[in-house]
């Protein structure tokens, strides 16, 4: 082997083991937290200069209703994956060798999308854990799936530096009596996966059954949420929130962002605070401006307000009337 190989090959792990040390060391508070993303590694420099940052404040007097938007699919097939404790984050991530993937279409999107992995971020408090925030109010947790364009790339690496590369659904969680039941495959494992590194093996689950209605939704073009804060995902809010129970939380809230050899902190309180929206508009299906009250030459059957309107945006306020109301 030549010097100038031996050299290249050294190069090569160096920058390797830089890389694995970057995606080890990041978390979300002290001088490895959000603030820092984009001076750990200058590969992630968008976390700081970015001006598409995710997440945001959604503010429901400012969105733009769209009554081009339509309603988005997720195919009903059932997908087999990894339920990992990374240290930053609970994450779900399918098997590569699926023989059916689940896809994400229509709505905002002009592709075709493939669910790739979700994230679960949560406070250690009620008060605080979701990443997006409505009006300025923060849910227990978020669950946030992420889905790459298959009709223009080959898997995430490659469409998260893409132009459209990547969807992002969130799912803001509530505090309920019922468990999801399609969930609690999930939740069921949190004793599991206390550590660090440690992580299950989750069979046939149907995200279908595991999201609420997903008639009406907000949109906007932002980043991941995690490094490197790639500006090419187009975000779904839902209108409707999922539930998990007391208990659910309890036992999600005893994960540790250390190893058992090496305890650290809890791994709750993992959201990135949010970005400035700058001058991008947030879009929805849903029509704020049509008054519950109507007019004679409309009947109650015409008012396209609905009752179970989970945001409601008061002009004269400029306040929220109803957030996620059951």
């Amino acid at each position: 082997m030549s010097f100038l190989t031996v050299i290249t090959v050294l190069s090569a792990l160096l920058v390797y083991e830089i890389r694995a040390s970057w995606e080890e060391w990041w978390t979300y508070d002290g001088i490895s937290g959000p603030e820092y993303w984009g001076r750990i590694n200058p590969e992630w420099s968008l976390c700081n200069k970015g001006r598409r940052q995710s997440p945001i404040n959604v503010e429901p007097q400012y969105l733009l209703f769209d009554p081009f938007l339509r309603t988005f699919d997720i195919d009903k097939c059932k997908v087999s994956g990894t339920l990992l404790n990374t240290g930053q984050s609970l994450v779900f991530r399918v098997d590569k060798d699926l023989k059916h993937h689940v896809n994400i279409s229509g709505g905002p999107l002009a592709y075709r999308y493939q669910f790739e992995e979700f994230y679960i971020h949560y406070g250690i408090v009620d008060q605080i854990g979701s990443e997006h925030k409505i009006g300025g109010q923060s849910f227990p947790a978020e669950i946030q799936l992420y889905g790459f364009n298959a009709d223009l790339y080959h898997n995430m690496s490659e469409a998260q530096h893409k132009s459209q590369g990547v969807v992002g659904i969130s799912l803001m969680v509530q505090i309920g009596e019922k468990p999801n039941k399609e969930f609690q495959t999930i939740t069921s494992t949190f004793k599991k996966v206390t550590w660090k590194g440690e992580k299950i093996v989750i069979k046939h689950l149907s995200l279908t059954s595991i999201l609420p209605d997903t008639s009406q939704y907000m949109t906007y073009e932002g980043s991941t949420t995690h490094p490197g804060c790639w500006e090419t995902t187009i975000w779904i809010i839902l209108n409707k929130p999922i539930y998990m129970t007391k208990q659910e939380l309890y036992y999600l809230r005893l994960l540790q962002q250390g190893s058992q050899q090496t305890p650290k902190a809890p791994l709750g309180n993992n959201a990135r605070p949010p970005q400035p929206l700058y001058h991008r508009t947030v879009r929805t299906n849903i029509d704020f401006q049509v008054s519950e009250e109507f007019s004679p030459n409309k009947n109650k059957c015409e008012i396209t307000m609905r009752k179970d309107m989970y945001y409601k945006a008061n002009s004269w306020g400029r306040q929220m009337n109803e957030l996620f109301q059951v």
